[in-house]
This record gives C-alpha cells, structure tokens and sequence, in this order.
C-alpha cells in the first residue's frame, strides 16, 4: 500500500500499477484534485469510503488517500488485441467477484493456452497476492487487461473478427458444438446472477452445460475448466 495525498499522486506520475484507490468521504483540497485528475489521465480506479476503513488499513497519516498497489501487470485490450494472433482465445471474465474463483480461472486458462484475460475495473475481485497464489503464478504469466467498458471491448473484439461465446445456463447450444477454433472471446460470469444482459445480448453463441442434478447451475471456476478443455481438444486437433 501508498498512503497520503503527496506520495500516491507521485506514485501515479511514476507509472505504478494500482488495483485501486480509496479516498475518504468528503474529502476535497487542491491536493485531492490534483490527485483526481491523475487517476483519470491514467484510468486507475477510485472510490470514496469511510474514514474508518482507511484508519483499518493502515495506523499511518495516511491523509484520506490510500492506493493498493497492483499484484499483476495490467495491459489495454485495444493494444494487446493486434499481437493476440489469428487463433486467441480470450477470456472475460464479467464481476467474477470470489478471489479464490478468479486464481482457479486464470489457473486453468494459463494451462489451456488462454491468449488473455479480461476483467472489468470495478466489481471484481482484486487481482492481489491471494489471486496470484490460489492461480498458482498463472496471473503472472497470463496477459490480464482491465477495461472500464466490458461492451466497448467486446465490439472491439468483433470488429477483429472475434466469436463472443457465453457460457450460461441460459445458452441452447451444447458447448461441444461451439466452434473453439476460430478466435474466441469466452464469457464467464458472476457466481450468483451469471453474465450481464448487455453482454449475453451480444454473445454471438450461448453454450450450456449439461446439468442432470438438482443444483442448475455450476461453480464458475468449474464451468471456466470444462469451456478451456474442450476448446483445448479442438484447437489440438489443428496441428
């Protein structure tokens, strides 16, 4: 962590990765606006909380402003997406908010030869020292991008001729008839409301997995490893 107006503004001319940046309710100086001003030039993430919780994370003066300092390094879709090949396959994972299932996802996703991974800035789980350890590394290996609009990415990912598949239980195409071996954007999606209605109504396929139990719907870290696998035996068979 960074603390204090002064030493988080600094640590954002530097370039410094942040998860994000906490900042206390009401606060307003011309410091804080400098800071504010910062954080947008360099699309880092902020929210305003309770001076409580700041004075829980660190017994420091930390002035109102404390930034966590990103775990992995993070990459702009729009720049990765021309150096991704004619065969990626991307995962999006839409506010996968458990951290131990997004360590899991990126765990198998880095087994399976998953080109990136795509999470949005806010509402998922921090990509933090737990993450890394529960991926075993993986986020480390992995290309992660953190994008402020998952529908923005997605056209993007169209316009490169990308297939948007989702992966719901909602879906009524059997996942081993979608077509893993054309470049692929897989959408997983939170563990309790599945994928947002702005991204399912742009899926160009719905996959399902078969449930013969009472339970109707997986775990998403067990859904994610079922989709990897199977587009893994495909994308084998092209040699």
């Amino acid at each position: 962590m960074i603390y204090g107006l002064r030493p988080v503004i600094e640590a954002v001319a530097s370039g410094a990765q942040m998860e994000r940046v906490l900042v206390q309710n009401g606060l307003n100086s011309s410091l804080m606006g400098e800071l504010r001003t910062a954080l947008k030039e360099h699309d880092i993430p902020f929210q305003y909380v309770p001076v409580e919780r700041l004075n829980k994370m660190t017994t420091g003066n930390h002035q109102g402003v404390v930034a966590v300092i990103a775990a992995v390094k993070y990459h702009s879709f729009m720049e990765l997406v021309e150096t991704l090949g004619d065969n990626a396959l991307v995962v999006l994972l839409d506010r996968v908010t458990d951290v131990r299932n997004m360590g899991a996802i990126a765990r198998t996703a880095e087994c399976t030869g998953v080109s990136a991974l795509v999470v949005p800035d806010h509402g998922s789980a921090a990509l933090n020292e737990d993450a890394v350890k529960t991926s075993s590394g993986a986020l480390l290996r992995l290309p992660v991008c953190r994008e402020q609009n998952l529908k923005t990415m997605v056209n993007l990912a169209k316009q490169y001729g990308y297939q948007v598949v989702a992966s719901t239980e909602k879906g009524a195409v059997h996942y081993r008839k979608v077509d893993f071996r054309r470049p692929t954007v897989l959408i997983m999606g939170n563990e309790e409301t599945g994928i947002s209605s702005e991204l399912l109504k742009m899926s160009d396929v719905r996959a399902k997995l078969p449930v013969v139990g009472e339970v109707s719907s997986l775990n998403v870290s067990v859904a994610a490893g079922v989709m990897l696998y199977e587009a893994l035996e495909q994308r084998s068979s092209l040699g």
